[in-house]
């Protein structure tokens, strides 16, 4: 399995970015690729993302929820991945989001390197979204404030 962790610091209170980051019908307006997320239960979700031209759809499942803490999840169809976003309070107003992904690199399309870099990248640029949508710079994602 390949893994890729990447943070970000946000600048609101741990309540308020973790509970942006269970909202998960917003992430389409921060993560690339993805077009829908619909809620089937309490801990499942289905997602249609886009590759490569291809809308694909696979599930997500919780399986660790600690509030304010971490979230942990895997997607037993679909594209093989799971992963854990973390929360940290480093002060009243300012948390770290940290987000480690686990993924099957044989089961992706291009060479090793480059399915991890380009992973990379998406990585830190839907943190950076996430950021200015939790800190409600972004009008057009809805961002949310304490």
């Amino acid at each position: 399995m390949g893994t890729i962790t990447e943070a970000v610091n946000v600048t609101v209170p741990v309540a308020v970015a973790y509970g942006q980051w269970t909202r998960s019908e917003t992430f389409p307006r921060f993560m690339d690729g993805v077009r829908e997320v619909r809620r089937i239960d309490d801990a499942t979700t289905r997602w249609a993302a886009r590759r490569g031209g291809v809308v694909r759809e696979f599930d997500v499942t919780v399986v660790e929820r600690l509030p304010e803490e971490r979230i942990a999840w895997t997607s037993p169809d679909g594209p093989l991945h799971s992963g854990v976003v973390t929360f940290r309070r480093l002060d009243d107003t300012t948390t770290r989001v940290t987000v480690r992904l686990e993924f099957d690199p044989e089961r992706m399309a291009a060479r090793a390197g480059e399915r991890a870099g380009a992973l990379t990248r998406r990585l830190k640029g839907d943190l950076q979204r996430y950021k200015r949508l939790v800190e409600g710079r972004d009008r057009d994602a809805g961002g949310v404030r304490a």
